[in-house]
């Protein structure tokens, strides 16, 4: 791994992941922008003072070459985001290419054995899983989560439903993968039990106050001839134990008859008993509120709880987890709380000052290095067609339809034997149909017989 442990970067994303090893991460967690079309800023007086993003995209927002370099890696994934924008306009477009760039990088520097989690809402969720079953591959897609933030519903509701929950795509590299299944087995709260684990451990105990439930211990088919076959307080039965066990389990007291002659049972205790196994909706983890004591008012801040779960599921101890929209860094400290290593990066300064302060906070006295450059910038073979491809926004400069980048042609709106030059200005991409009528003539020619023709209308 050429990036040490508890690195935090100050720099552009997309920077920083193309100079990451290829295969060194672990984990990934992302909360980026939603692209909910807000201006994000925590509040004045907290911790977090200063913190400040825009959510909302333009296809200004992009370097132009950003177009051609995702159409020519990926052409298939960028006529998708192009089909989204005539039904979501070009703000979705501008968003789903910036994530697009950032998304095939993390891809690369996934191991195969890594995972990714993708924190969305429904704002552009839909076209998002689009996106990552593009860069995935759908067999790798493991599970939408629904988060739901809050436990209560507060607000008028007469026009519709509250929205208080958001998405998590779980999604591996390949179908070998780490998972723990304890991280998601929540053990049970005695004192405030849901109604259908109290009626499953119906009874208590009068003495001790301990649930329990009582459960067979009989075979389903009776064979007397059966070496399980034998007597238990003075009855014979085929059982699913070997009489050894069953004489074990008695002296324990978890074999119990409640009344002579009747078929013993095994008592099974609720506080022995694993936990329950979450499935893919989470309402146990509610989000922080301005009383919360991690709360140092960063405006999308998430709980702890939320990322020590995540990471206690997909990754192990000493394993590298990488956020790379870590923000006021919870990411980050809930790996080292769980003895992961990580890097965060991010484009503000605050969030080297947050990582700091909230180790602090934790009683953390490990040193955290601040990169304000990535190392060595991984290259990118960028032409001018990539550029030209961006500012035509994927279209033939002639006919105005959209095409794969390697379909079209770099051309000259005047050509160099009517007096024009290799200036910028001068350039332009075709489709091969164009360039071929085009020719020699001028390009107000060109469009003016693509006009004739009902071509361009």
């Amino acid at each position: 791994m050429n990036v040490k442990n508890r690195t935090i970067f100050e720099d552009d994303n997309l920077h920083v992941l193309r100079s990451l090893d290829t295969d060194s991460i672990d984990l990934i967690y992302l909360d980026p922008p939603f692209n909910s079309n807000r201006t994000f800023e925590a509040s004045i007086g907290t911790e977090a003072a200063g913190a400040a993003f825009k959510d909302f995209w333009t296809l200004e927002d992009l370097d132009n070459a950003s177009h051609g370099e995702l159409a020519e890696r990926e052409p298939e994934l960028y006529h998708a985001i192009s089909a989204a924008e005539f039904s979501h306009g070009k703000s979705m477009k501008a968003y789903l290419i910036m994530m697009s760039l950032r998304m095939l990088e993390m891809f690369r520097v996934l191991k195969p054995t890594g995972t990714l989690y993708l924190h969305c809402d429904d704002n552009a969720g839909h076209y998002l899983k689009m996106m990552m079953d593009n860069v995935f591959g759908k067999e790798n897609f493991r599970n939408e989560i629904i988060w739901q933030r809050a436990i209560t519903t507060k607000g008028n509701l007469k026009k519709g439903l509250a929205r208080d929950s958001d998405i998590i795509f779980r999604y591996s590299k390949s179908d070998t993968y780490v998972w723990n299944v304890e991280a998601v087995t929540i053990p049970y709260d005695m004192a405030n039990l849901d109604e259908k684990t109290k009626r499953q451990y119906y009874c208590v105990e009068p003495e001790t106050g301990r649930r329990f439930s009582l459960t067979s211990i009989t075979a389903q088919n009776h064979d007397p001839d059966s070496h399980l076959t034998y007597d238990v307080m003075g009855v014979v039965r085929t059982w699913r134990w070997a009489e050894d066990r069953m004489r074990k389990e008695i002296e324990a007291g978890h074999i119990v008859q409640t009344r002579p002659g009747n078929v013993p049972r095994y008592k099974r205790y609720l506080d022995e008993q694993k936990g329950k196994r979450l499935n893919n909706i989470w309402v146990d983890i509610p989000n922080l509120t301005a009383r919360s004591r991690e709360r140092i008012g960063y405006p999308t801040q998430k709980p702890l709880a939320l990322l020590e779960r995540i990471i206690g599921a997909s990754s192990n101890h000493g394993d590298m987890v990488l956020d790379p929209f870590c923000g006021c860094a919870t990411t980050c400290v809930a790996a080292e709380r769980l003895q992961r290593r990580w890097i965060g990066i991010d484009l503000s300064p605050k969030s080297y000052e947050l990582v700091k302060s909230r180790f602090e906070q934790n009683g953390i006295t490990k040193p955290v290095i601040h990169r304000k450059h990535s190392p060595e910038l991984y290259t990118q073979n960028r032409t001018y067609k990539h550029t030209l491809f961006g500012i035509q926004e994927g279209k033939c400069n002639g006919c105005q339809t959209l095409f794969p980048f390697r379909s079209m042609t770099v051309n000259y709106v005047t050509e160099k034997s009517k007096g024009g030059t290799d200036a910028p200005d001068n350039l332009q991409l075709l489709c091969r149909a164009c360039d071929s009528v085009k020719g020699s003539c001028t390009q107000e020619q060109l469009i003016q017989k693509l006009e004739d023709e009902g071509i361009r209308r």
